[in-house]
């Protein structure tokens, strides 16, 4: 549901902040479907549109999502889902099978993308983490110094010095405020990669904090948690075995972590052409990290709710949701260890 609302926002059909949550619920009195969400009501206010309005245009995207059978609005806004039953085996076999490696693909084979940055951690690290995503999809990045421009107050894209065969893209984040060495080296890059570029980062201990209000923690000990699982598991002599389940978010969120990789390049204004380029509006995009750290984010909280009833209780045993469920944990954890591990950060197996 999340994922619905992160792409109307980033195509701008909706203005709104994603919110942290969404409730999914069996329909009410005249519902239909698997599940009911109240979020079009609940984002209608905020971004200004009437509820039945902000469920149009979230429609689409949930229909586009691995495993959505049919979305039907009922009432003054209600989004009514049906699953498809058969498609989450599927992505969870495919998960598991590519391991944290899924999501990379060769789409960018060939393309050599020339970057400019200002001496300054916060650009270096933003280049750097571009870099590893774009090469996860067959790309690769130039990083070079760019002294012509002051320490950046924006993000931009600058098309026109020509490295290689393509113009180069300068990378102008706000600057961290002081340095974030002292933080370590996980959540020193998490404080320059979480806000999103034009945003001021914080370099503050709250990022060392183990507690479920510090976001990295949260990531780090959900991908802890789903290798913890899978050793009790063995230790209770069963293993993961595909099969349909009912955590529509976080199948959904696994489903569109390699759209979330693929917007590590976009296209530029059309105004600002660069002569040499076969494609010259194809550029890197400097909020692609910020966009994965938040996806990785949802992945976690996801994967948090789904962790509890992943193994038998007291004289239970293990049944065939049980075995599904270990699976969908286990494609989970894969997905988180390799999204951190793009962002250059470790995802321990203990935390």
């Amino acid at each position: 549901m999340l994922c619905a609302v992160r792409r109307a926002v980033d195509e701008g059909e909706l203005s709104v902040a994603v919110p942290a949550r969404a409730v999914v619920t069996p329909p009410g009195p005249g519902g239909r479907g698997d599940y009911a969400t109240n979020i079009a009501l609940q984002l209608a206010r905020p971004a200004g549109q009437a509820p039945l309005r902000v469920a149009e245009v979230l429609r689409p995207y949930l229909m586009g999502a691995e495993g959505v059978r049919g979305v039907e609005i009922t009432g003054p806004g209600f989004l009514n889902i049906s699953l498809d039953g058969s498609a989450v085996p599927d992505l969870v076999r495919r998960v598991r099978l590519d391991g944290p490696r899924y999501g990379h693909s060769d789409d960018l084979a060939g393309e050599v993308f020339a970057v400019r940055v200002p001496y300054e951690v916060r650009a270096e690290v933003l280049a750097d983490v571009l870099a590893r995503i774009i090469g996860a999809q067959g790309g690769r990045v130039d990083v070079s110094h760019d002294v012509s421009h002051d320490v950046g107050h924006d993000v931009g894209h600058d098309l026109g010095g020509v490295a290689g065969d393509r113009g180069a893209t300068v990378l102008r984040p706000v600057p961290a405020p002081e340095d974030p060495a002292p933080l370590g080296l996980d959540a020193a890059r998490w404080a320059l990669l979480h806000p999103a570029p034009h945003d001021r980062p914080r370099i503050t201990a709250d990022h060392l904090v183990q507690r479920e209000g510090n976001p990295l923690f949260r990531v780090r000990y959900a991908h802890a948690r789903t290798r913890a699982v899978c050793r009790n598991a063995a230790d209770l002599g069963f293993t993961a075995q595909p099969g349909p389940l009912d955590a529509a978010d976080l199948v959904a969120l696994l489903a569109d972590y390699p759209r979330v990789l693929a917007t590590a390049v976009a296209v530029a204004p059309s105004n600002r052409p660069s002569k040499l380029s076969s494609d010259p509006r194809v550029v890197p995009d400097s909020s692609a990290p910020s966009r994965l750290a938040r996806h990785l984010v949802g992945v976690a909280d996801a994967t948090l709710v789904l962790l509890p009833a992943v193994l038998p209780r007291g004289e239970e045993k293990p049944s065939a949701a049980h075995r599904a469920r270990l699976a969908l944990a286990e494609a989970a954890g894969a997905v988180l260890a390799g999204g951190l591990s793009l962002l250059g950060i470790d995802a321990p197996d203990h935390l």
